[in-house]
C-alpha cells in the first residue's frame, strides 16, 4: 500500500494554504466581523442581564405563554427558570442564551433568504447542497480551526463555529417550506395579478411559516448543542462548569452543569415548538 500513500492527496495542505491566503488578504473583514458579532453578542447580554433573575424569568413566563397560549408551558417554563436559579447558574444561563440568540439572528437573517432563493431556483440548490451536507456531517470541532485562526479565543469563535455549523438547517427547512407551495396557489396568485414579490409575501411565506418556524426550533437545539464545544475555544456559558467537571472528572459537577442544559433546551423546545 506504500505506493498508494506516496502519492498522497494534498487536502491538508492546500487547507493550510486557503487559510493563510485568508489570513494575510482578508484580515480587514474578519475584524470587521468580528466587531460586528462582539457588538451583538454585548447587546444581547446587556438586555438579558440587566433585569433582576425572578423580573427575567417572569418575562420570558410571558413570551410562552404569548407563543403557546398553554398555562402547562408556561408553568414549565417559570418551574425550569426557578430552578436554574436555585443551582446557581444564572449567570451562565445567560451567557449561553446570548450566544444562541445570536445565532438565530445570524442564521436566520441569512439563512431564510438563502433558502428562498434556493427554492426559486433549482439550480442554485442543487450547486448548494453538496456544500450543505458538508457543512452538517464534518465534525463539529474541525470549524474550531479557522475560527481559533481568524479570531482568537473567547465569544466569537464560538459563535461563528455554532453559525458554519447550524445554518444549513435554516436553509434546508425554508427552502422545502417555500418549494412545497402547491401550485393551485400559485397559479391563483398570479390569476388575480400578483407580483413575484406580493407572491412571495402573501402566499409562499405565510405556507411556508410551520418549515421556517421548525427552522428557527432546529437552529436553537443545535445551537445550544454546540455550548460545550464552544466552551473549549473561551466562549463562557454552561459549557465551562462542564469542560472544567470533564477536566476534574468531578461527576457532580457534570452532571448538575449537565442537567441545567437539559432544562434550557426543554423549555426553549416547549416555548418554540411548532405544533402544541
Amino acid at each position: 500500500m506504500d505506493w498508494l500513500t506516496d502519492s498522497k492527496i494534498p487536502v491538508g495542505k492546500t487547507a493550510r494554504l486557503v487559510f493563510d491566503w485568508l489570513q494575510d488578504h482578508g484580515r480587514w473583514f474578519f475584524d470587521g466581523l468580528a466587531v460586528f458579532m462582539e457588538n451583538l453578542i454585548d447587546a444581547i447580554l446587556w438586555v438579558l442581564e440587566y433585569p433582576h433573575p425572578l423580573v427575567m424569568t417572569a418575562i420570558f413566563v410571558a413570551i410562552a405563554w404569548v407563543l403557546q397560549r398553554s398555562w402547562k408551558t408556561a408553568a414549565l417554563t417559570a418551574a425550569g427558570f426557578l430552578f436554574i436559579i436555585n443551582q446557581g447558574y444564572w449567570e451562565e444561563t445567560l451567557e449561553s442564551l446570548t450566544l444562541v440568540l445570536a445565532s438565530c439572528v445570524v442564521c436566520m437573517g441569512v439563512g431564510v433568504p438563502i433558502g428562498i432563493a434556493a427554492a426559486h431556483r433549482p439550480r442554485l440548490f442543487s450547486a448548494m447542497r453538496p456544500v450543505l451536507d458538508l457543512m452538517q456531517t464534518l465534525p463539529a470541532f474541525v470549524y474550531l480551526i479557522p475560527a481559533i485562526v481568524f479570531f482568537g479565543i473567547g465569544m466569537v469563535p464560538g459563535l461563528l463555529a455554532t453559525v458554519i455549523f447550524v445554518i444549513p438547517a435554516p436553509i434546508r427547512l425554508t427552502h422545502l417550506g417555500v418549494s412545497s407551495t402547491p401550485l393551485p396557489l400559485l397559479e391563483a396568485a398570479r390569476a388575480f395579478g400578483a407580483t413575484p414579490q406580493q407572491t412571495l409575501w402573501k402566499v409562499e411565506l405565510p405556507y411556508a411559516m410551520p418549515q421556517i418556524m421548525a427552522g428557527l426550533n432546529q437552529t436553537i437545539m443545535l445551537s445550544l448543542s454546540m455550548v460545550v464545544i464552544a466552551a473549549l475555544v473561551g466562549a463562557d456559558g454552561l459549557g465551562v462548569p462542564v469542560v472544567r467537571a470533564l477536566n476534574q472528572v468531578n461527576t457532580a459537577l457534570g452532571f448538575e452543569s449537565g442537567f441545567v442544559i437539559v432544562v434550557l433546551a426543554i423549555i426553549l423546545d416547549r416555548m418554540l415548538r411548532v405544533g402544541k
